[in-house]
């Protein structure tokens, strides 16, 4: 996201892109909190409802189980959060709402992280995911 980008005044007009995004801050504790806090409302509803039309569903059902996982580092958890946060924004650089195109932000995000703490993700992370998503698939 640059830092010129501003959410849309339509979707929530009280934030401020470069305060909730801003990577320099992501893991100030205050920010983390925030973060975590974000996630621990958003995270269920959204991934229930676009599980089934992203292909980085799993991804993101492993970092929320890594990040919840008390052996993860902190620094790692922190980013975690910040990426799953920017996952449950409505307001990001591409909105979710886009046809094709409105999950490619949190797509790139999520493998960023990936690629930067992946080392921390289990397979016991990612077979909750696997579980989870098998599960789902098998209420529709």
């Amino acid at each position: 996201m640059s830092a010129d980008a501003k959410p849309s005044p339509d979707v929530n007009p009280e934030a401020n892109a470069r305060d909730v995004l801003d990577p320099a801050k992501a893991l100030v504790p205050a920010t983390v909190r925030v973060n975590e806090q974000r996630v621990a409302r958003g995270f269920w509803p959204k991934i229930r409802k676009v599980a089934a039309k992203v292909p980085f569903a799993a991804d993101a059902l492993s970092l929320w189980w890594c990040a919840k996982d008390p052996a993860t580092p902190t620094a790692a958890k922190g980013m975690m959060f910040a990426a799953l946060a920017y996952f449950v924004l409505p307001t990001d650089a591409i909105p979710d709402v886009l046809p094709a195109i409105g999950f490619t932000d949190d797509a790139a995000v999520i493998a960023a992280l990936i690629a930067i703490v992946g080392k921390n993700l289990k397979p016991r992370h990612k077979d909750e995911a696997r579980t989870f998503l098998d599960k789902l698939g098998a209420d529709d």
